[in-house]
């Protein structure tokens, strides 16, 4: 039986260490080259601070021990089949349940704190809970259920169960001030009194699980990265609550490093997207402007073939690809980048184009661009390359619409409009691979489609790229 048998210094001393591997971690997950030296580098400070805490537990029972050892070896096999199984196009939905189950994880803990403060060592003198513990709890409450049910209905709009358009509800302000006004005065209620109510604690949680619907539901799908990064800070922020509560410092070190690179990865997307960061934090974008009911189009499309592309892009001496969502699930990065590697061949310049929110969630395209083995010196994100697309002969986009949709510069109607895009259209000629002609995820129609320079190719983005390979 384990009984403390750490000191404790050194277990600060031994968390301090955990918590600069996760620093080290998320430095390297921020290129693709050091990506999978910074996932050891943060499994092994997970590692450290999980040994550390087994082994300072105050003669924990040999049930407990069990119950912990069973908890991570079921977890980390669920994780071990998911990171198998898994799609890289559903990394997204993943993420978002993730962060899902650390909201969750927050607000259980909290509850069992509650229950049994004796237990966390939470009692004052006279018997009641300390008043800083109760804010804790609280806050662990509010923001862990927040994250919760919001990324809960990420996940729904990303798996398509739920419509990705913004879902705007009568009053909804309104109703959102009305529900933060009860949570604090349920809170006050419980801090200022000697005896802590039940029933108050379980109404902070309702309303908490409510806000974070109100706060996600008004979000269209065209800011769903940016909503991954939010809940993603949200989480970390949440574990850095229940860290005090818990006087884990390791619990605390991580929180805290998870919700401030969250919320500066939202407030760099906010940025590239011209959005508003307090008012993502409060859930209040996605709605600024209608988008309209959809017209059905009649102008005339160019559509070409296979045959039409390799030519064209043969009798090119610069070309810039575009990848969007459409590759990711057509798998296509492969037989992208050998029919790449065929214009590089024939002495062709060949560039990547990345919009920050290409995708479903930030670094999406970098991560399948990884995959297969595009060089990292040929892939530059849209503040390096925008100007360069009307000095190119050819645009091939693959499936990215929302990004590359003019709408967003010229239409103040639209949802997007704001939003700094890929400008594709100053190239020469621009090669829209898409399986048809139907909206993006952001729900509106993309009047790069019938633009005179650009020529259409229906298809699916792999068949596609694969034909043309053939073809050059």
């Amino acid at each position: 039986m384990i009984n403390n048998l750490l000191s404790n210094d050194l277990v600060a001393s031994l968390y301090l260490v955990s918590g600069v591997f996760f620093i080290l971690g998320i430095r390297g997950l921020s290129s693709p080259e050091t990506a999978r030296v910074g996932n050891y580098l943060s499994m092994s400070g997970m590692a450290l601070a999980f040994i550390v805490t087994i082994f300072s537990l105050n003669d924990p029972s040999v049930m407990n021990l069990i119950l912990i050892l069973a908890g991570i070896s079921i977890g980390g096999l669920i994780g071990t089949i998911l990171s198998k199984k898994v799609a890289m196009t559903d990394m997204p939905q993943m993420v978002a349940a993730l962060n899902s189950m650390g909201g969750l994880s927050a607000v259980l803990v909290a509850w069992a704190a509650f229950l049994s403060p004796i237990a966390f060592e939470l009692v004052s003198s006279d018997g009641s809970i300390k008043t800083l513990s109760k804010i804790e709890m609280i806050l662990g409450i509010l923001v862990g259920a927040i994250t919760f049910s919001g990324s809960v209905v990420a996940f729904l709009k990303l798996q398509g169960l739920m419509k990705s358009a913004p879902i705007i509800l009568p009053f909804r302000h309104i109703l959102s001030i009305a529900i933060i006004f009860l949570i604090v005065s349920c809170s006050y209620l419980i801090i200022s009194g000697t005896e802590s109510s039940q029933l108050l604690f379980l109404a902070i949680s309702l309303l908490s699980l409510l806000l974070g619907l109100l706060l996600i539901i008004p979000i269209g799908g065209a800011d769903m990265p940016v909503v991954i990064a939010v809940l993603n800070s949200y989480s970390g922020f949440a574990a850095a609550i229940i860290g005090f509560t818990l006087s884990n410092l390791a619990l605390v070190i991580t929180g805290a490093l998870v919700g401030s690179s969250g919320a500066i990865l939202s407030y760099i997307m906010c940025v590239a997207m011209n959005r508003s960061f307090f008012s993502v934090i409060m859930g209040g974008f996605g709605d600024e402007v209608g988008g309209g009911a959809q017209v059905k189009e009649t102008r005339p499309v160019k559509i070409g073939s296979a045959d039409d592309a390799a030519f064209i892009l043969k009798n090119a001496s610069s070309v810039i690809i575009v990848p969007g969502y459409g590759m990711a699930v057509a798998r296509a990065q492969n037989s992208l980048k050998e029919m790449v590697d065929k214009l590089k061949e024939m002495g062709i310049k060949v560039t990547y184009a990345i919009h920050p929110v290409a995708g479903r969630m930030p670094g999406h395209m970098n991560v399948l661009l990884a995959e297969a083995d595009v060089p990292y010196d040929d892939i530059y994100e849209l503040s390096e390359i925008n100007s360069d697309f009307a000095q190119a002969d050819v645009a091939f986009v693959i499936g990215a619409n929302d990004v590359t949709n003019p709408a967003a510069k010229s239409d103040p109607q639209s949802p997007i409009f704001g939003m700094p895009i890929l400008e594709v259209e100053n190239a020469k000629t621009v090669l829209f691979v898409k399986r048809s002609l139907g909206i993006g995820y952001a729900g509106i129609d993309n009047d790069l489609f019938y633009r005179e320079n650009t020529m259409m190719l229906l298809d699916d983005a792999k068949k596609m790229s694969e034909d043309i390979s053939a073809s050059i």
